[in-house]
């Protein structure tokens, strides 16, 4: 019949009262239908998602997610794995903060979503929002014709029982916009409320005062979803281009125009190190020679090999790198000077050719002085190539250059290329040796 009920149960009424003793605390209570509790179920779910702010992001799942991430590499596919393992552990069990740091579109705000979208389905209520926006909702709440007051929106924010801010670090940074954000995250460190926290900053350059909060191991998990892409200043500086880009160890002449056993013994050990050098860099590896001697070749095969890698690496002359500094104090420069000389001092590889070509000002003395001082603080790989001996060199480089803790110095002592090719090989009564090192 049309008109029957659609559920015997309930008779289409979608609630009934338990069978229960009158002193019963559920005695004459209303309780759905099993009938009803896939539509009410959708229609909290509908509502959560609503508070949630998610929008078109419902989608983004674990599911949906590339296990390994976008990489070939198979270290950063490794990393990638684990990410999405902490990601998935936090979304089924929200405690702590997790800080999922890497560069645009490595997959950062798919997993925070992935995360959001677990808590929906688990009925629990979470707000995602972009920072940017969040800062927009509170400055608009401030005005006569909000339909929310700014304390009730914050309060509702900060309060939230699962927070996920995508973005950090690109919004605005006015005083307001900072201590806005100090405000709504040390209120939530200090509640110890579950967050997730995405940005493209490298974590060490966020604003300190989150930093301390979003770094803190007692509380919070800091996942590197992928590697940031080298700038323009780390990328390859020159060798990927033109005859630098043909300089690879397969293209080194190891016999040159060696004329003895020495001097073969010489090329091949020096080729040795530089091909040791590019697998596993480490330390430094300083190469001293005459001019045309095979220094900028080997320095630029190592720069080329682990560019082949994927691994960042900044190849530039000395007198280049003064020029490149010097050019950042313009007023149309796209990067300041302290931008351009952080980034040359940290680059994981700096491959620095022609040490000693440059002009001897005090700046320019004082700059290089600065950088590879920091560099051997630091201990980070570096790669000089010089035409002088050690002892024309600024006695404060050289006792970096020279310290064996760090520093390996290999001496070509072998007639220089470009010289000999312009005329007949020289016999080994004629040849003039180049001077060996005065170490």
């Amino acid at each position: 019949m049309d008109g029957a009920p659609s559920c015997p149960r309930c008779r289409g009424a979608g609630f009934l009262r338990r069978d229960v003793p009158a002193g019963d605390p559920d005695f004459g209570r209303l309780v759905p239908c099993s009938c009803r509790a896939d539509e009410l179920q959708g229609l909290r779910r509908q509502r959560l998602e609503r508070l949630s702010n998610l929008g078109p992001l419902t989608r983004l799942n674990f599911a949906s997610l590339h296990p390994e991430g976008r990489s070939a590499d198979p270290v950063r596919r490794a990393r990638f794995r684990e990410t999405v393992e902490r990601a998935r552990a936090f979304a089924t069990a929200p405690s702590g903060w997790l800080l999922l740091a890497g560069p645009p579109g490595s997959g950062k705000t798919h997993l925070a979503a992935a995360i959001a979208n677990v808590r929906l389905t688990a009925g629990e209520a979470v707000v995602f929002v972009v920072v940017p926006d969040l800062l927009d909702h509170l400055r608009a709440a401030f005005a006569p014709a909000s339909p929310i007051g700014y304390d009730e929106l914050f309060e509702s924010v900060r309060e939230t029982p699962l927070l996920i801010l995508d973005d950090l670090g690109t919004q605005s940074g006015t005083a307001w916009a900072r201590e806005k954000l100090f405000q709504l995250l040390n209120h939530r460190y200090n509640s110890q409320l579950p967050t997730v926290v995405t940005t493209n900053v490298r974590p060490e350059e966020l604003d300190e005062r989150l930093r301390t909060r979003l770094l803190d191991p007692t509380l919070s998990t800091l996942c590197i979803v992928d590697d940031w892409e080298a700038d323009a200043l780390q990328r390859l500086g020159g060798v990927g281009v033109g005859r630098l880009a043909e300089m690879t160890f397969d293209s080194f002449d190891q016999r040159g125009m060696s004329v003895d056993e020495y001097q073969l013994d010489t090329l091949r050990r020096v080729l040795r190190r530089a091909r040791a050098f590019a697998e596993d860099p480490s330390g430094w590896l300083v190469l001293q020679g005459l001019p045309g001697t095979g220094k900028t070749h080997l320095a630029a095969a190592i720069a080329n090999e682990r560019a082949a890698a994927a691994h960042p690496a900044y190849f530039v002359t000395a007198p280049d790198l003064l020029d490149h500094l010097r050019a950042a104090y313009a007023p149309d420069s796209k990067a300041s000077y302290d931008k351009v000389f952080e980034a040359i001092r940290t680059t994981p590889l700096l491959v620095l050719d022609d040490l000693g070509a440059q002009s001897g000002t005090p700046w320019a003395q004082e700059k290089l002085f600065q950088l590879l001082n920091y560099r051997y603080n630091a201990m980070l790989p570096t790669v000089i190539t010089t035409n002088l001996v050690l002892e024309d060199q600024d006695p404060r480089i050289r006792s970096r250059m020279l310290d064996p803790r760090l520093s390996d110095v290999q001496t070509l002592e072998v007639p220089p290329y470009r010289l000999e090719q312009a005329g007949p090989r020289r016999t080994s009564n004629t040849r003039e040796s180049p001077p060996r090192s005065r170490r």
